[in-house]
């Protein structure tokens, strides 16, 4: 019954649409503080603290894999430069 309903009257549709497709401040403001009332502050500061420790060693990582990449380039370079003076040498 009331699908028909909804099916005729295109207004009932476009209400639902606009009361189920937006999120207002009150929500957020309702689950943020079920959240801190399930955790509590401490744990969400601690939370917090190993994700900025992740994002930290996360960016180390990469500036680490780009030396070392750089390193291997230079000593391939190192490498090929050698092997080419043997060979004018040879000649």
């Amino acid at each position: 019954m009331c699908a028909k309903r909804r099916e005729q009257n295109p207004a009932i549709n476009e209400r639902m649409e606009f009361l189920m497709g937006q999120i207002g401040i009150w929500q957020i403001v309702i689950v943020a503080v079920v959240i801190v009332l399930l955790f509590g502050r401490g744990k969400i500061s601690d939370l917090m603290g190993d994700v900025a420790k992740g994002i930290n060693s996360f960016k180390k990582g990469l500036k680490e894999e780009d030396t070392e990449v750089a390193k291997t380039i230079n000593q391939n370079a190192d490498e090929t430069v050698s092997t080419a003076k043997k060979k004018v040498k040879k000649s």
